[in-house]
């Protein structure tokens, strides 16, 4: 397999419009790597210009140690799987595997193995006499990446492959190319939109916005250390709350206020915060970190505030609350044991060891 690089990446388009500034990245061998952002943000075109689809304006990328800028697409040795399948109507199944090995003239005992052998890895042996237009889309999207297979390349990429497919598909698809990472040990690099893909397939993600890097880590560190608000807000489901205020000081504390929010700031962030005395600042919370007092344990005053319940969001095993108090608004994401109601008085206490902080000009952590 291969060791991919990209270094100092651009792509402009004509009439100065910077898709993708200055992009740098290295993907190790075996690593499976998820390019994450929303729409525009610069991740497919990134993925096109490894794939050779598009032409590097600034920067160099190395596959296995070799620069490939001019080396065309065909020759570097990858195969790409779209989100639109890609697949020759006309064709069988066992067909479409076998058409890029018939072009690059492989012996026919050669291309069989190699057929029988994907379609063996990804559960479709049965339909390999089947049309596509016979296949439903979870079945027509384990074809693409099939076709993939079968060529035994140094990496794999994936553009969003997943985004039409419904949602239960979306979950089987998930852990099938989990299954095919761990089985395969390839080079991977990934495009999705879904935070909830990037987190539950990549061995590290890499946050784009506006053709730029916000955060380069693996999941459990980008949920719990964003680098930035973006990504704080980007990562996780339903997205994390920002609450605008001031830090106060009171003896030798210090407090997040606001008009109906006083939560005291915990002594081993006082360091950091301290700058923000009598300033303003953002603090980041996530939904789950919110919590009902009645279903607290040895819950402080000092974390401690009275919300009234805006909205009630039944999910199932859990229930969104929303909340107004002064000029912010935020989430609860309390069990489905609760029983508050819409214009209920609640008492909620703020987890302030998972607090974030931002510099509401930069927006970038404090913490």
């Amino acid at each position: 397999m291969a060791k991919v690089v990209v270094k100092n990446v651009s792509k402009i388009y004509s009439g100065d419009i910077i898709a993708v500034n200055n992009v740098s990245f290295e993907i190790a061998d075996k690593e499976f790597v998820v390019l994450v952002g929303p729409s525009g943000c610069g991740k497919s075109t990134t993925l096109r210009m490894i794939a050779g689809l598009e032409t590097v304006t600034k920067g160099e990328i190395y596959i296995n140690g070799q620069m490939v800028n001019d080396v065309p697409a065909k020759s570097r040795d990858i195969a790409m799987v779209f989100q639109n399948y890609a697949l020759y109507p006309h064709m069988s199944v066992y067909d479409n595997l076998a058409f890029g090995l018939r072009l690059r003239h492989f012996p026919a005992k050669e291309v069989d193995r190699r057929v029988h052998d994907a379609a063996e890895v990804l559960g479709i042996t049965d339909r390999l006499k089947r049309k596509p237009k016979e296949l439903s889309g979870g079945e027509r999207q384990r074809v693409a990446v099939g076709r993939s297979i079968v060529r035994k390349p140094k990496v794999f990429l994936f553009d969003e492959p997943l985004s039409n497919l419904d949602a239960k598909l979306r979950v089987q698809m998930r852990m099938e190319i989990q299954k095919l990472h761990n089985r395969l040990q390839s080079t991977m690099i990934y495009v999705t939109h879904d935070q909830v893909e990037a987190l539950t397939l990549g061995d590290r993600i890499v946050v784009m916005k506006d053709g730029l890097i916000q955060q380069i880590a693996d999941p459990i560190r980008l949920y719990e250390s964003p680098g930035n608000k973006f990504v704080a807000g980007f990562i996780g489901s339903p997205p994390s709350n920002f609450l605008k205020g001031k830090i106060m000081t009171q003896q030798s504390d210090l407090y997040f206020t606001d008009n109906g929010l006083r939560l005291k700031v915990l002594k081993q962030h006082h360091e950091k915060i301290r700058p923000y005395l009598e300033r303003d600042i953002i603090m980041g919370i996530r939904p789950e970190d919110v919590y009902d007092k009645l279903f607290a344990q040895d819950a402080a005053e000092e974390f401690t505030i009275t919300a009234t319940v805006d909205l009630v969001e039944p999910m199932g095993s859990e229930i969104y609350l929303y909340f107004s108090v002064g000029r912010n608004n935020f989430i609860a994401r309390v069990s489905n044991q609760d029983t508050a109601t819409a214009n209920q008085d609640l008492q909620l206490v703020f987890d302030m060891s998972k607090a974030h902080f931002f510099d509401p000009k930069t927006e970038k952590a404090i913490l």
